[in-house]
């Protein structure tokens, strides 16, 4: 049986470095509820820019987005991105 990566460490450590940043919605601009349950509607998930299906990286920071759930469930597998102007900017 071959384990799921998004279950593995690096998956989770990604996640923990992505919403220590505490930005908005990479999709919509607003702010994410990140002490919401996981499955509330805006709650946080990693969202990936270019789409797993569309060859992203899983573990990839640069393709790492802070997203609410809703928004990115909304958004699936495409590969449009938000306007510049409603991308938060990363700290590396």
């Amino acid at each position: 049986m071959a384990s799921n990566p998004r279950n593995g460490r690096p998956y989770r450590r990604l996640c923990a470095w992505l919403r220590a940043q505490g930005l908005p919605c990479w999709i919509c601009g607003h702010n994410i509820g990140y002490s919401l349950d996981a499955r509330h509607p805006l709650s946080f998930t990693l969202d990936h820019e270019q789409p797993l299906s569309k060859g992203g990286d899983l573990l990839d920071r640069a393709n790492a987005r802070p997203a609410h759930r809703r928004c990115n469930s909304s958004r699936g597998n495409r590969t449009t991105t938000p306007p510049a102007s409603r991308r938060p900017a990363l700290r590396w």
